[in-house]
């Protein structure tokens, strides 16, 4: 009839009345059960899950099913519900993170050194995060704590972006294998003015070290505290009207202690003529001397002098005049100078240094009473030793917190940016276009990275673990600090399931 009456009238076009399409997926019924089954299945869900679960004959009767349905159907109902085939979200590592010793040294070691200086610190507001120039509250209070986060990343030569707008008449190229040639960066950063460097940016505490055994070496603990004594130069130079506190990460490298450091943990009982501590052999400029073999040469130094109760040195060695002159007294002629007249009738260590004493009792072994003397038990390590001689403050962060550290966002954002550029054909280049990617992060996304962390922070002092806080950060990402009230939140979204 149409066909008929657009002939007659031409200008009377015909209209399609197409009714609308259907899917069963749209019942909520249906939906809400095929949502409970795949999440019963947990992570690693498929459309096939679907397709099996609508086999069963008792559910088709549930839902009015004749059959199943296809492959290809469920992976459209599958987008219905609100699955998407992609990379799973990763989130911060949690690897160790709520291990019991890193908790105890997060809860009353490193928050506790933070809350200490927290109120010398800046606070940054919108108008400081849209306005990099603008510090703020210093009239409020007159000596502000700028807190200088450490860290090291690399960047390779070959690590560049791989999608781009491709002409239909490229044909695939030969391309470099592996990583290419590195280079490890280490700097120092804060809120207040972003890298480390004098105001006028001539003076800069970054170092660019090619790491590898034929190029500069490795990154050790000597090199940390060149680069801490850098910096420290820099910062009383140009910032001498701040406080300031360095924070690094709570690596083997950064706690390292000086070789002739107090410990208890190799000392004889008895005294002895040949102990001492093995150290690698160096010249006058600091390198280790080798041998015919081409292998470090070894020597022994005495340990340092302990402190008695009194505050007087114990040197730890026989002095000129005694009959064992130069030799080491031993753990329990050192414990009988310092007041522990029976310490010869202690054995010398519990069986692999498991005490069976109670919790408070350290006077079952020599080498426990030794180790619980105020001297050995709070060494310094060189790093820490290097800075506090200077007035600078420093901070480990708890292991494996790198949300903690916020100039792991900022090596992400320079990388974000290396990639972009050119492929670094030459290790100059590769230098040029690290520099290049480091100067490109603006201030203003540095103390936005800084309030997150600080949001980190102040969800453990709120008592939250990793996982409710990374939950309670997404939750109040516009907010400096969280509620109060943040635990119950977490229970009414996250309730524990009852048990019988």
């Amino acid at each position: 009839n149409w066909s008929k009456a657009y002939i007659n009238n031409r200008a009377a076009l015909p209209l399609c009345k197409l009714s609308k399409k259907y899917s069963c997926v749209e019942d909520e019924d249906l939906a809400a059960d095929l949502k409970l089954h795949l999440q019963s299945i947990r992570k690693f869900t498929h459309a096939q899950d679907l397709v099996d679960y609508l086999s069963i004959p008792a559910n088709q009767a549930t839902h009015g099913f004749k059959k199943t349905i296809s492959l290809k159907t469920a992976q459209r109902w599958m987008m219905k519900l609100g699955y998407r085939w992609k990379k799973e979200p990763t989130g911060q590592y949690s690897d160790g993170h709520e291990r019991d010793d890193v908790v105890y040294y997060r809860q009353n070691v490193f928050l506790p050194a933070w809350n200490e200086g927290q109120s010398q610190m800046r606070q940054w507001d919108r108008d400081a995060l849209s306005d990099p120039s603008v510090l703020e509250g210093d009239e409020e209070i007159g000596q502000r704590l700028v807190v200088w986060f450490h860290d090291e990343s690399t960047f390779y030569a070959n690590d560049h972006r791989k999608q781009r707008w491709v002409h239909m008449s490229e044909g695939a190229v030969p391309q470099p294998k592996g990583e290419g040639a590195s280079l490890m960066v280490a700097d120092f950063v804060s809120a207040d003015y972003g890298w480390l460097r004098s105001p006028d940016g001539k003076e800069s505490a970054r170092i660019l070290f090619r790491a590898g055994k034929a190029r500069d070496g490795y990154f050790t603990n000597e090199n940390i505290v060149a680069h801490a004594e850098k910096a420290m130069d820099i910062l009383q130079k140009y910032y001498p009207h701040e406080d300031h506190a360095l924070i690094f990460d709570n690596a083997t490298t950064h706690l390292k202690w000086a070789d002739d450091a107090l410990s208890a943990r190799k000392l004889p009982k008895s005294p002895s003529k040949s102990w001492g501590i093995t150290v690698t052999k160096k010249d006058s400029s600091g390198k280790a001397v080798l041998g015919a073999d081409g292998k470090p040469l070894k020597e022994k130094i005495q340990m340092a002098d302990g402190e008695l109760p009194n505050g007087d040195l114990q040197p730890l060695y026989f002095s000129k005049g005694h009959v064992k002159a130069g030799w080491f007294k031993g753990m329990a002629q050192i414990l009988i100078e310092r007041g522990y007249v029976d310490a010869l009738q202690l054995r010398a260590e519990c069986k692999d240094f498991k005490c069976p004493s109670p919790a408070g009792e350290v006077d079952c072994c020599c080498r426990r009473l030794l180790y619980s003397q105020p001297d050995f038990a709070s060494v310094k390590s060189v790093l820490e030793s290097s800075c506090q001689a200077r007035g600078i403050k420093v901070i480990f962060l708890p292991k494996f917190h790198c949300e903690l550290n916020f100039i792991e966002q900022c090596w992400g954002y320079a990388k974000r940016i290396y990639r972009m550029l050119g492929p670094s054909e030459s290790e100059s280049v590769l230098e040029q276009n690290v520099i290049n990617s480091l100067d490109a992060v603006p201030l203003s996304s540095m103390r936005r990275f800084a309030v997150r962390s600080a949001r980190f922070i102040d969800a453990y002092q709120k008592g939250l673990n990793g996982v409710q806080a990374a939950w309670a950060i997404k939750k109040y990402r516009g907010h400096c600090v969280l509620p109060p009230s943040i635990m119950q939140e977490f229970d009414d979204v996250h309730p524990v399931p009852a048990t019988l």
